[in-house]
């Protein structure tokens, strides 16, 4: 064997080492300390922040949002409803995606002018009231959040159908309200899921 040949074989050896080091550095004790300190400081949001009812059972998590309607498709009046959603048949995560659609679509320009008239007509306000998160889809198409005034406009209708006060639906929006990040970041929004999940429980 000659002095080359034995050069090249030190040289594989030591890629081979280097990459068997790397991959149990980097790929396993690295991921493993990563998870455990996750479950240890932020299990919850570790997990997927998922919500549960009364009983335990996982009924969605709080960062994707769900639709909210009966057998033939139709908004459930006695919910929160959500803004749209383009990712597959509405907040699979598995499709998330906006509608890729620019400002001055047709297509997006009537989507948006249906739903404006539809959304006045079901909670019962003038279209001028329906904010912009009513009529648009998010980036993800997985948003679980809505603005307060969506919100707002939806208290009445939701109170009427659960028999409630509208001052203690509206009670609960505001106990579902998040604000500002940081208290100057981005706009207060309410977490629909969590929300529904609150007017379940106190009106089974």
């Amino acid at each position: 064997m000659n002095t080359s040949t034995r050069s090249t074989g030190r040289t594989v050896w030591v890629a081979v080492r280097a990459m068997i080091l790397s991959t149990l550095v980097l790929g396993v004790a690295y991921t493993l300390l990563i998870t455990g300190v996750g479950q240890l400081l932020l299990p919850a949001q570790a997990n997927g922040s998922l919500v549960r009812d009364a009983d335990g059972r996982v009924v969605g998590s709080s960062l994707i949002g769900q639709s909210y309607l009966d057998a033939e498709g139709d908004p459930l009046a006695g919910y929160f409803q959500p803004r749209p959603s383009a990712a597959g048949d509405g907040y699979d995560a598995g499709a998330s995606s906006g509608s890729n659609r620019g400002p001055e679509n047709p297509e997006l320009i009537a989507a948006i002018e249906e739903r404006r008239a539809q959304l006045a007509e079901f909670n019962g306000v003038p279209e001028d009231e329906v904010p912009a998160d009513a009529l648009t889809a998010s980036g993800s198409g997985l948003d679980p959040h809505i603005s307060p005034d969506y919100a707002a406009i939806q208290v009445t209708r939701v109170a009427r159908a659960r028999g409630m006060s509208a001052e203690e639906v509206a009670r609960l929006v505001a106990e579902h309200t998040t604000g500002r990040d940081l208290g100057y970041l981005g706009e207060p929004v309410v977490n629909v899921l969590q929300l529904n999940q609150a007017l379940d429980e106190r009106k089974g």
